[in-house]
């Protein structure tokens, strides 16, 4: 068979589990036909191709994934950031009426498109660090129609950038003003027809929420999350990020793609997580930013095979982060995650938190053909340099993006 490209000379982490560490072919090559993977291997027994591109020896991942993002939004909360150096805590905040809430008025008075060119700018700062797929939540509005802006922007970053965006109802993200003390309004009024309806506009891929003392309690996450089964929607959950609300075995319950933060986090959490197949998303940038104490339990995830991603949690506030390789380095320095891991979870597990491991995430045959191509030696370079933008290319679908 011969292949439309051939991308040879490369150094490939393909990231398949179960071989070399990373997944590593040196010397290696890979064959494109309509925008897929066709073949990956030792250069010197590649196929022919029309077009033979030589990488001239630099390292080959699979494009980055960041799996939990909050790049659409208005407004800006720098100085929160000043009161929480002051020492406030961002519970405090959030409860003075900053946080999320503040992040509210400023997004509602914006457009769908003027949200697009706000979260457009964001995009391209993790582009430049190789993601090749984004998911990107709402959760800013906390009402309909800003929520309904707020995933018709995200779709809007996906078709002017060439990035794949994964878009996630998130409107049980807080309480807003107006049903302050009425939460379960909020989700009977609100969060359950915005569901529906998102489904309905096809403008959502999944649906989240936040289960914690200062959003939703795990009753509420329920009926949210009954809602998202209704309408053949998956769903995935902030869960246990400053105490154990019991959101891990609650998300793996409902066969949720993902748990995020996961701080708190009790062995019988790790367990039911290990037991559905629910990855575990770890947000360093959220603990950095906070100044956190409570590490998540990476070591009973590891040991109970709970596949671990890695994301930036890029939001105005709590991670004001866009920097994928960066959440890499700190997965490692603060949680103790090994390079593979850390690299495993921007990309493959990172895809899997996505329900897209059969797509993208690592280099194998039927796979879209989405690359990043690095001027670096070895994996390694990619999580212990902060800050040195190492990217050579990315390759999308099988092109030059």
């Amino acid at each position: 068979m011969r292949y439309q490209r051939l991308f040879t000379n490369a150094c490939l982490a393909t990231m398949v589990p179960g071989a070399a560490p990373y997944g590593f072919i040196g010397g290696g090559a890979v064959a494109v036909r309509d925008g897929r993977i066709g073949w990956t291997g030792v250069a010197k027994d590649a196929p022919q191709a029309d077009e033979v591109i030589d990488l001239e020896g630099r390292l080959v991942t699979p494009a980055l994934v960041d799996c939990h993002t909050h790049l659409v939004f208005a407004g800006d909360r720098a100085g929160e950031f000043e009161r929480r150096l002051a020492g406030e805590s961002y519970e405090g905040i959030a409860r003075s009426g900053g946080g999320i809430t503040a992040t509210m008025t400023a997004t509602r008075a914006a457009t769908a498109a003027e949200l697009a060119a706000l979260a457009l700018k964001r995009l391209d700062a993790l582009s430049a660090e190789g993601v090749g797929t984004v998911e990107i939540k709402s959760g800013y509005g906390l009402n309909f129609e800003s929520e309904i802006n707020m995933l018709k922007a995200a779709r809007t970053c996906g078709l002017v950038s060439g990035v794949r965006v994964r878009t996630t109802l998130l409107t049980a993200h807080a309480i807003p003003p107006e049903y302050a003390g009425r939460s379960g309004a909020y989700i009977d009024e609100v969060v359950i027809p915005l569901v529906a309806e998102a489904a309905r506009q096809g403008l959502a891929d999944a649906v989240d929420a936040y289960c914690e003392k200062i959003a939703f309690s795990p009753q509420e996450t329920r009926r949210v999350f009954d809602a998202a089964k209704a309408a053949g929607l998956p769903v995935k959950l902030h869960a246990d990020q400053f105490s154990d609300t019991g959101g891990a075995a609650l998300a793996a319950e409902y066969g949720a793609l993902s748990a995020d933060h996961l701080e708190y986090t009790s062995s019988e959490g790790v367990a039911a997580m290990s037991a559905a197949g629910t990855v575990a998303v770890l947000l360093p940038g959220a603990f950095y930013a906070l100044k956190e104490t409570q590490l998540p339990p990476v070591q009973a995830l590891r040991e109970a095979g709970v596949p671990m991603a890695v994301a930036t949690d890029a939001n105005p506030g709590s991670s004001p982060l866009l920097s994928p390789l960066l959440a890499a380095n700190m997965a490692c320095t603060l949680f103790g995650l090994t390079v593979e891991e850390a690299l495993a979870g921007v990309t493959r597990e990172g895809a899997r938190a996505l329900g897209l491991l059969n797509e993208i995430g690592t280099l194998e045959s039927g796979k879209r053909c989405d690359l990043a191509v690095w001027d670096v030696e070895q994996p390694a370079e990619l999580v212990q340099w902060m800050g040195a933008r190492p990217l050579h290319g990315r390759v999308l679908n099988g092109e030059w993006a």
